[in-house]
């Protein structure tokens, strides 16, 4: 018996039984061998607190101070080519990233070519020590009393008399409290407990590592982007990782990549820079999953407010993970949120019940 039940040990259900530790004993269940295996194992790991639609935003600025500890430098960088100034321009304004000369880009990215005829420039985005803030916040579950079992596939949820019954991993937790972390399985997990789905569509996202391109020392430098995120590159241990930033949208998984999406991805990436791409040294994939409007789905069901949606990160798990988790936990303890009213709204699962 426990107070709260979490499924799924990514960053999104870690950190929510991280923030309900607080206020009751919590079990998070996690079906693969280890803590963040699927999403959360495959992301950019990148702050960038400009990046996501407006309730993405907010909360990547909640999350800030939290985030301080697990940052390291890393910078944002757009870049366009002739005939892509609109979009250009269009990403900028929204990422509020300003323009910097050709040259002060090429000074910072030597391998852009002469084909770049604008560029823009942050220097405050980071890479998040990603590993580092899963584990802390399952030792605040534990230091709380709670349990984070792993190899705990769920096979089957009952609610009866107010009460959850989810069998997994061979044993029976109950709990008066369910929250549904499942990312990609989300809506699956939701049928399971006979609660009606909200539309949540994973999407695959390849990668592909490699070589340091030239020999270059790239460890300063910045992420950077083409125009309307067509691909992007992020320097990582010495090697460069490079996205087609494809969604392609599928069903839950142990993601893969495509190899002709790699390859057009890559393809893309090469457009900008002098240097070819001569081997892959790995690939792989991920899924971002979405509800239908893209955003964040955190709070009580409309329906059976015992079940609690903590779905719908996409690719901003990291980023907000902090201040959605605070939120998360505020809203089932019946705290008033520090966020904002309407970006409260903007993310409750009420609005799929109107």
């Amino acid at each position: 018996m426990t107070d709260f039940v979490v499924i799924g040990g990514g960053i999104a259900g870690i950190s929510a039984a991280a923030r309900l530790s607080a206020h009751g004993r919590v079990t998070v269940l996690e079906a693969e061998d280890a803590l963040g295996y699927h999403a959360s194992g495959r992301s950019a790991a990148l702050f960038e607190k400009n990046y996501g639609l407006p309730s993405v935003i907010a909360l990547n600025h909640a999350s800030d101070a939290y985030h301080q500890p697990y940052l390291s430098p890393r910078g944002f960088m757009l870049v366009g080519r002739a005939g892509e100034d609109e979009g250009f321009e269009a990403d900028a304004a929204t990422l509020k990233c300003p323009e910097i000369s050709v040259e002060e880009a090429r000074a910072i990215v030597p391998i852009l070519n002469d084909r770049i005829t604008r560029a823009a420039y942050h220097v405050e985005a980071y890479d998040i020590d990603t590993d580092r803030m899963i584990q802390d916040f399952a030792k605040q579950v534990r230091s709380n009393g709670g349990q984070v079992l792993t190899k705990a596939p769920v096979t089957r949820i009952r609610f009866a008399d107010g009460l959850w019954t989810v069998t997994a991993g061979g044993q029976e937790h109950q709990a008066p409290t369910l929250v549904n972390a499942a990312g990609a399985w989300a809506d699956q997990l939701a049928e399971m407990a006979g609660v009606s789905p909200v539309g949540i569509t994973p999407f695959r996202r390849s990668m592909a590592r490699i070589p340091a391109p030239g020999g270059h020392d790239i460890s300063g430098w910045p992420i950077f982007f083409g125009v309307n995120e067509t691909w992007y590159a992020k320097p990582d241990a010495g090697s460069l990782l490079v996205s087609p930033a494809e969604e392609h949208a599928t069903t839950p998984h142990d993601a893969w990549p495509d190899d002709m999406v790699l390859a057009e991805g890559l393809d893309r990436y090469s457009q900008h820079v002098t240097t070819e791409v001569t081997r892959l040294d790995a690939s792989w994939a991920g899924l971002r999953s979405f509800a239908p409007d893209r955003t964040l789905v955190l709070g009580r069901d409309a329906i059976n407010p015992a079940f609690v949606w903590c779905a719908g990160q996409g690719g901003y798990g990291f980023q907000t993970a902090p201040a959605a988790s605070q939120l998360l936990a505020d809203l089932v303890t019946g705290q008033a949120p520090e966020i904002d009213a309407a970006t409260v709204a903007s993310v409750s699962p009420a609005r799929f019940n109107p």
